[in-house]
């Protein structure tokens, strides 16, 4: 293990309060269970800081994740930062993030998602109101606080419409979850459209205020018959247009379950970035996300 790994991407949830209905019991059954933070592996693989990312859109799991940051039990797990749920076509989003910000837990509040990828249009990001509600979002928060990060989760044919908001908001500071969900070997469909995939995170990459996680790249080939070598492309051309500067590690646990334990994904991608120098390969394991997420150096 790398002397500092910061584990940009993982989730929490207890169904009860937070529903996953797009978990499907029978092809899903590794994850069809609640996951706390003493389930999360990150502290045992010996990684010093986590992101937690919302998984329902509720606010009450944004004040949940945010409560779980603080407490005990999420330091031990080593929690340092939530990216939080917000309604971003609410007109008063800003506000409710602000609250968000200012009550409990609220300091490690560190960025702001919602579920595009279920979004049918393509061009959904480029609605003026979507606009309006993530700038308003990310802006929001107490006097003398940074701006908040917003995660892209989307498909790989919404990955030009991203740009396209990347540029209309160079304010906004972008993180790109899951390199855009690239279908890659093994995959039912892989192949199809990997050329587009490229093309679409090339265009990405290009505005400056963007960063990407090398995250939930497992669950997109072949759950059961996956290598290395399928997911070698993807992780490649990012490294080729972000540069390792502008990427980092995520583990996408308990999703990961599906295909991978934590540790072999970590493994797989230590031999994935194996031609690395230290310090790209330093930012990529923990130096990208403590930068863009602001998180704070604390090694317990």
């Amino acid at each position: 293990m790398l002397h500092d790994v910061v584990d940009a991407h993982h989730h929490l949830w207890v169904r009860a309060r937070t529903p996953q209905g797009w978990i499907d019991p029978v092809t899903m059954a590794a994850i069809d269970a609640d996951f706390t933070p003493a389930d999360l592996p990150a502290a045992a693989q010996g990684v010093s800081a986590t992101v937690v990312v919302q998984s329902a859109n509720l606010w009450s799991e944004s004040r949940e994740l945010l409560a779980i940051a603080a407490s005990d039990e999420g330091r031990a797990a080593r929690i340092r930062g939530v990216v939080a749920w917000a309604d971003i076509l609410d007109p008063g989003v800003g506000d409710h993030v602000a609250a968000l910000r200012s009550g409990p837990g609220g300091g490690a509040l560190v960025g702001i998602r919602t579920q595009v990828q279920a979004e049918p249009d393509p061009a959904y990001l480029d609605r003026d109101d979507v606009r309006r509600g993530i700038a308003a979002a990310c802006s929001a928060g107490a006097a003398g606080t940074g701006g908040l990060v917003f995660d892209l989760v989307v498909r790989a044919d919404q990955l030009p419409a991203c740009a396209r908001l990347a540029a209309a908001l160079p304010e906004v500071s972008f993180v790109l979850d899951h390199l855009g969900k690239p279908r890659l070997g093994g995959a039912a469909d892989a192949g199809t459209d990997l050329a587009a995939w490229k093309r679409g995170l090339t265009a990405l990459a290009a505005r400056p205020n963007v960063t990407a996680k090398l995250s939930g790249l497992v669950t997109e080939a072949r759950w059961d018959a996956w290598e290395a070598d399928d997911l070698r492309p993807a992780v490649d051309h990012a490294l080729e247009v972000f540069g390792p500067e502008r990427l980092m590690f995520g583990s996408d646990w308990p999703v990961c379950l599906l295909a991978s334990d934590y540790g072999g994904w970590l493994d797989t991608l230590g031999d994935l970035l194996a031609g690395l120098g230290p310090d790209d390969s330093a930012a990529v394991w923990a130096g990208t996300a403590r930068r863009v997420y602001q998180l704070e150096e604390d090694h317990a």
